[in-house]
């Protein structure tokens, strides 16, 4: 979750930043080379210690991988700012070379075919802090109330290589998981993604935090957050729910936090299963706004309704609940559990994510304010480009992936019409792709194979240009007759009007299609525009 919307000063949707001509230095961040795909992460061992006062970290990534195609190179990334301390393989120091923010770790013999592999990665440096997080990447150094150290970090865009050694990027993730360790003060608390497995004092007055992920997961999901923590537990039936928030902030957010039951409730019925209950559910009290950090939800609402006290759709609805834990939370399975493979494909992030609010404020407020919430959010859709951004290049798509691809999931809804089938292939969706890293072309196809429907057309005209589809509407004779203006040469696409107060479907095609129907006047035929997200005209 990060991104602008020009009327909250880039609070938002910062992917709608115009795209700058892509570069050797996007290509190695956002691409698919022989040295990244030759070989497969199985698991991280994070193990670092963080100097609060010198804002520096000092440490090692134990890499554990498996060789896919033989090879003497691997690409692994971190910021040109860190320093490459020292990596071990085999208890022998491999050369490396840079180019920007990749590392190219060179072997002394040709590393086989379906091997497995280990590499200790040792680093240090003061990683880079960010100006406005979570819009920007980076560490975020304050102080809380108290004047104590209050520490997090958030990455998602800028990349996780910011701060640690990793295969940065979205199309591998550790099969098992990672080990995170971090060292920090004493009398300093940090919570990271998964589960605690323990707190161990050190020689020099630190205290190492110790926590384990046991599900593969983003590399921007891996966070820390380090402060005056308080801790209390709770549990959803059998799921473990843990919260951790500065120590004079528990009574409210006892208070505020009440809604995370409930929309669990509501998620795991329409979404299935929370994806990750072998490492709980958490919500960690951040000083920036919020992050989707996966089993550790960043949160920073400051305990407010609605988007730190506003509403994003300008409905009122926005207001009824707490916008940051509904958001972060959806994204649990939204972006965590399902993963685009390219960051350029990241509406199926945020674009279901967004209309994860929809279907919370469904269950919990009704349909009616459900679809008033969108039709508010219709007024934050720019049309300033396509969603999908360029593959390969690190390039993400407009900010309108968030309201416009809810809006699309919206329109699809009504227009298959059919809602049990509907909320069936939401769940299949979400247990077919549990875990797995996917393509917008994947989820198409799965969705035209569950409604037995043709609906590629509608994906492509929503995702790759910039217009809405236009129904135009005229009167010859006593007929009505039909057409949609698009920039797909057929857009398939069935609408449901209202025709003096009787629901008729129309099937228009991009040429002028005679009904049967008879009216008197166009002004007898109405669109539910919080139902299908299209503009309307009179020829």
């Amino acid at each position: 979750m990060r991104k602008s919307l020009c009327w909250l000063l880039c609070a938002l949707f910062f992917y709608s930043n115009a795209q700058e001509r892509a570069t050797r230095k996007d290509s190695l961040m956002g691409g698919f080379s022989k040295e990244r795909t030759c070989y497969d992460v199985k698991h991280y061992t994070l193990n670092i210690t963080l100097n609060p006062d010198q804002k520096f970290i000092s440490g090692s990534n134990t890499i554990n991988f498996d060789v896919l195609n033989a090879t003497r190179r691997i690409q692994v990334d971190l910021f040109a700012n860190m320093q490459v301390d020292s990596i071990i393989w085999n208890q022998q120091k491999l050369k490396h070379s840079r180019e920007f923010n990749a590392v190219f770790v060179d072997f002394p013999n040709e590393l086989t075919a379906e091997t497995s592999q280990s590499i200790q990665f040792y680093y240090s440096g003061n990683p880079l802090i960010a100006k406005r997080a979570p819009w920007d990447g980076g560490f975020v150094f304050t102080k809380d109330k108290q004047d104590r150290p209050w520490i997090g970090v958030a990455v998602q865009g800028t990349g996780a290589s910011l701060w640690m050694p990793i295969k940065d990027g979205q199309s591998d993730e550790p099969d098992t998981g990672i080990d995170i360790k971090v060292a920090v003060p004493n009398g300093l608390m940090n919570v990271s993604n998964g589960r605690f497995k323990g707190s161990f004092p050190q020689s020099n007055g630190y205290t190492r935090w110790d926590w384990e992920v046991t599900n593969p997961i983003n590399s921007y999901d891996i966070t820390l957050n380090v402060g005056h923590y308080i801790h209390w537990s709770d549990k959803l039936d059998d799921l473990d729910l843990d919260y951790y928030v500065l120590d004079y902030n528990r009574p409210k957010a006892e208070k505020q936090f009440a809604e995370v039951k409930p929309m669990l409730t509501c998620f795991q019925s329409k979404f299935g299963p929370y994806p990750f209950k072998e490492d709980g559910y958490k919500l960690v009290e951040t000083s920036y706004l919020g992050m989707e950090h996966q089993s550790a939800v960043a949160y920073g609402n400051k305990y407010f309704k609605g988007y730190l006290g506003s509403d994003l759709s300008g409905t009122g609805v926005g207001l009824l609940f707490d916008f940051i834990i509904i958001h972060e939370s959806g994204h649990e399975w939204f972006g965590n559990s399902i993963t685009s493979r390219d960051i350029a494909d990241m509406w199926i992030h945020e674009g279901f994510t967004q209309y994860s609010e929809m279907v919370y404020i469904e269950c919990q407020f009704g349909y009616e304010k459900a679809l008033l919430y969108g039709k508010g959010l219709q007024k934050n859709v720019t049309n300033d480009r396509p969603i999908i951004g360029d593959y390969g290049v690190n390039a993400e798509g407009s900010g309108d992936m968030y309201p416009k691809g809810a809006l699309l999931l919206n329109t699809l809804r009504h227009a298959l019409h059919d809602d049990a089938l509907w909320w069936k292939w939401l769940a299949a969706y979400t247990a077919k792709f549990k875990h797995q890293i996917i393509t917008t072309p994947m989820v198409i196809d799965f969705f035209n194979q569950e409604t037995q429907k043709e609906w590629t057309s509608v994906f492509d005209q929503y995702l790759k240009y910039t217009r809405v589809p236009e129904l135009q509407l005229r009167k010859k004779g006593k007929k009505l007759e039909v057409r949609w203006i698009t920039d797909v040469p057929q857009l398939n696409l069935p609408i449901y009007v209202n025709i003096n107060d009787k629901e008729v479907l129309l099937n228009p095609t991009n040429d002028w299609t005679t009904t049967n129907i008879k009216i008197k006047s166009l002004d007898d035929v109405t669109v539910d525009l919080k139902k299908f997200f299209i503009t309307v005209s009179h020829q």
